[in-house]
Parts: structure tokens; C-alpha cells; sequence
């Protein structure tokens, strides 16, 4: 498998081990990181952006639910 890298450029090691990884190992890969993320209090509540044309301040609810990732039927 080492051939169908070998004309590719990678910025480093991380991205090229990960490039050879097939899509699920990636998708395994990626539920972890998730996983690490929420656990190490990350929040999947979209940030107010001024900028957008779709941000109405007065229709916004003053805590939006938060929602939950399940994996492998687990509440994370």
C-alpha cells in the first residue's frame, strides 16, 4: 500500500498515517476524538455568528438544547 502514497504530499507523519487508514478505521477513529471532545467538556451548541444573513437575535431562544451523541447506544 506504501505505492499509492508515494507521490502524495503530506504536511507530516500524523496526516499521512491517517490517510492510509480506510474509511472505517477513519470513521472509528473520528467517534473517539468525538468522544475525547465531549468528555473534555466540549459543547455541540452552534455559536451565535453576527455576520450570517440568517442571525435573527430576537428569535434566538435564550439556551438552545443541547444535543446528544450516542455510540454504540451510549449516552456520551
Amino acid at each position: 500500500m506504501k505505492d499509492k502514497f508515494e507521490n502524495k504530499i503530506f504536511m507530516n507523519e500524523e496526516q499521512e498515517d491517517w490517510a492510509r487508514l480506510s474509511p472505517q478505521q477513519r470513521y472509528l477513529e473520528s467517534c473517539k476524538l468525538w468522544s475525547t471532545y465531549r468528555t473534555l467538556g466540549g459543547c455541540l451548541d452552534p455559536e451565535p455568528d453576527s455576520q450570517s444573513p440568517f442571525d435573527f437575535p430576537e428569535l434566538q431562544r435564550a439556551a438552545a438544547p443541547i444535543l446528544r451523541i450516542y455510540e454504540n447506544g451510549e449516552r456520551l
